[in-house]
């Protein structure tokens, strides 16, 4: 794995870190923020970031200032979109630009990319709902992205089971990691293994990154 390449990024909130992984001769640069429960070292973040850069994929994986001031608690949605904005205002490049993340990052995707020119959305266990409250739907954040978007979802995860998202969201692709929850965790018992479950995730991304973003106008 590349060792990652610490940089602040001020926010109008607080001190963020990007922890950048650049590849060689990039096609892509993929810009992820993490979720409200754990930071960057998540591991289907990790598992992005240790193998894409060496496909021609710039990882660049955002630390929320919440989190680098070591609260236990994310601040509220408007906050991260500050700091996903300013993460990406300070990258410098000319590939095209990918801006998700994981749950909460997630959903700051969505709400930001395109404002960011980005041309496409990353959304990893996309959180369709609050557990147990289907009726609250972020159906919305979905719908308003306006740019193809891929969703990784497990299929047990209580924030929305994929069979919960609808089918007519324009531009939207998705992929189920089998038996896979929230964190994408699979089950001891699961016939697939937790490595094999984030190699669907590594390896879904880079073909959709290969036939939607790279290869578009």
């Amino acid at each position: 794995m590349i060792k990652p390449v610490l940089r602040s990024v001020a926010t109008p909130y607080g001190e963020g870190r990007l922890h950048v992984r650049r590849a060689t001769r990039p096609i892509a640069t993929l810009l992820l923020s993490h979720g409200a429960g754990r930071g960057v070292d998540a591991p289907d973040l990790l598992a992005l970031a240790g193998t894409l850069p060496q496909q021609g994929v710039s990882v660049m994986l955002f630390e929320q200032p919440w989190h680098v001031a070591g609260r236990k608690v994310a601040t509220p949605p408007p906050t991260l979109d500050a700091g996903l904005v300013a993460a990406a205002n300070a990258l410098r490049g000319r590939t095209p630009l990918v801006v998700g993340g994981r749950s909460a990052g997630a959903r700051s995707g969505t709400r930001c990319a395109k404002g960011l020119g980005a041309r496409g959305v990353l959304a990893l266990s996309f959180p369709l709902h609050p557990p147990g409250s289907p009726e609250k739907t972020r159906v919305a954040e979905l719908r308003g992205a306006g740019l193809p978007m891929l969703v990784v979802q497990g299929e047990c995860d209580p924030m929305g089971r994929p069979g919960e998202f609808p089918a007519d969201v324009p531009g939207l692709d998705m992929v189920i990691v089998p038996e896979a929850d929230h964190g994408l965790k699979v089950p001891k018992r699961a016939a697939l293994s937790q490595d094999e479950a984030l190699g669907i995730v590594v390896e879904s991304t880079l073909e959709w990154l290969v036939l939607h973003i790279v290869g578009s106008p």
